[in-house]
């Protein structure tokens, strides 16, 4: 019975399908992360040292529309709209993710996407010409919805292409490429290179070279075979596409389990996001999604990146030093990134969460009181760095990759468009939150702003410690069964009896799914 051929590929995948990485499977990730992934954070950290040289820009123009200089109160609102909008635009990307996945695919999603790239690009290049601050804010929202779209897309499609025992390492290639595009922003807008009056609007501008590589290559690599298979019912190419990524002709036994995911999901709705909100057998799933990607933001490392310079001269640096020092801490968040790829598999999903963000809260707390008194003491500053130095460490190892990784396997295939839709809104939505309101925050609250991160760190770390499980190295069926326990309802094991009652007992499960396809 399918019941029984079920309980014994479970059982037999105690011993994980061994996958391994493939020039194919590697190049396809690249493609994917750095067409997309360093687009996200380009241009979260490419705002931050022109913000000088662009408001003096926002003024010239206004001089010479009006013959009198910008008013202060406009200028201020100017510059935070300009900031603002790309998490406007990023939380209209996150709501568009789960029409397009379904009608273009996860690949021709990311073609799509590199849209929202290029088009921002020229426009914020020419914005300088044309004399149209107006054009700036306009590509911001516009890059902002490549950004929304790219931070749930690749992912998905990482983690569809690759083997269980590399879901979380190939998972953080999209983190990795978004502290690369941090990194180059922050190095690109030295004042030696392009952040100064003749460079700033080529350092926008280049944000399109990606997308452009993105549209010659990626098309050369194949698409899910998840997304083949479970949606476009087509076994032939689903079985071509995973005879490519893993290098090798004999695939039958991942494909059998693909198979019978894919029968444990026929009776299934495709979930839209308002229904997938209303399913009691997701309750839990739905909680940590939420709770993981409000957490992540809230936890104010977006404030680190848009307004780093005037936290470290808070902190006392030297002004002609802060530049240098806030391409140092893109540097550490890069490198520990990268180890958190080497690491994943070994250490677990549900251990580096939790590390990343103790690490986060405790850094928070000190940073706080080293702020408090870094005016009476003259080696408190070098405390201040520390601190927020320790803090960008622990969120590249936790907070900031893991996520997306979680989301993609605690939740089957016909619902992760619209999970990855819901907890894109929610990352967004943090996040314009963070970047509105933290100026405010610093101004009226001072040093204690960063007890209110220190608090959402911590509330985090409690629900990941007693809702969250250890998701590495097993099946998308295996998490979905300590899910079903955890929502006590016993959904797999249900959909498991529906199907063995049209079963035959001599029909294997390929056979099962092509009836079932008919």
């Amino acid at each position: 019975m399918f019941s029984d051929a079920l309980a014994i590929a479970i059982e037999e995948d105690s011993n994980p399908l061994e996958g391994r990485l493939t020039t194919v499977l590697v190049l396809a990730s690249l493609l994917a992360a750095f067409g997309s992934s360093f687009q996200y954070g380009y241009n979260i950290a490419v705002i931050n040292s022109p913000a000088p040289l662009m408001r003096d820009f926002y003024n010239k123009t206004y001089i010479e529309r009006y013959n009198e200089p910008i008013p202060e109160r406009f200028l201020t609102v100017l510059w935070s709209v300009t900031v603002s909008m790309f998490p406007l635009g990023g939380l209209f990307g996150a709501l568009m993710v789960a029409p397009l996945v379904k009608r273009l695919g996860r690949k021709g999603t990311l073609l799509f996407n590199n849209i929202f790239s290029i088009v921002p690009a020229i426009m914020m290049g020419v914005c300088e010409i044309s004399k149209s601050y107006e054009l700036i804010i306009a590509a911001r929202v516009i890059v902002g919805i490549c950004a929304g779209l790219s931070s749930n897309v690749v992912p998905m499609y990482l983690g569809e292409i690759a083997p269980r025992n590399l879901r979380g390492a190939i998972g953080i290639f999209p983190q990795l490429f978004i502290t690369v595009g941090i990194l180059v922003a922050q190095v690109f807008g030295i004042r030696s290179l392009l952040g100064n009056k003749t460079g700033w609007t080529i350092m926008f501008g280049l944000t399109a070279i990606p997308a452009v590589f993105q549209l010659i290559f990626l098309p050369l690599f194949p698409e899910s075979p998840r997304y083949l298979l479970f949606q476009k019912k087509d076994e032939v190419n689903c079985l071509k596409a995973m005879q490519l990524l893993r290098g090798q002709n004999d695939v039958e036994r991942e494909l059998d389990e693909l198979v019978l995911e894919a029968i444990a999901e026929e009776i299934q709705s495709r979930w839209s996001l308002l229904s997938l909100l209303t399913q009691k057998f997701l309750r839990w799933q739905l909680f940590t999604t939420i709770v993981l990607n409000m957490g992540q933001q809230l936890s104010g490392v977006n404030a680190i990146y848009y307004y780093a310079d005037s936290i470290y001269a808070s902190a006392g640096v030297n002004e002609q030093d802060i530049q240098y020092v806030t391409v140092g801490t893109g540097a550490v968040n890069l490198f520990m990134t990268i180890a958190a790829v080497f690491i994943v598999e070994f250490s677990g999903r549900r251990l580096l969460l939790l590390l990343g963000f103790g690490i986060c809260c405790g850094s928070c707390a000190l940073l706080t009181f080293a702020l408090n008194f870094q005016a009476r003491l003259l080696w408190m500053p070098y405390v201040s760095i520390f601190c927020v130095i320790t803090y960008v460490i622990g969120h590249a190892i936790g907070p900031s990759p893991i996520p997306n990784v979680v989301t993609t396997e605690i939740f089957m295939h016909s619902a992760r468009p619209a999970a990855f839709t819901l907890g894109g809104a929610i990352h967004w939505i943090s996040n314009f939150t963070v970047g509105l309101v933290f100026p405010f925050m610093e101004r009226d609250l001072g040093p204690f702003s960063f007890v209110v991160f220190a608090i959402v760190c911590f509330l985090t770390l409690i629900y990941i410690f007693f809702m969250v499980p250890e998701t590495k190295m097993k099946s998308i069926l295996e998490i979905s069964k300590i899910y079903d326990e955890m929502n006590n309802v016993g959904y797999v094991d249900k959909s498991i009896e529906v199907i063995d009652t049209t079963s035959r007992p001599d029909s294997t499960a390929k056979d099962e799914y092509s009836c079932m396809g008919q």
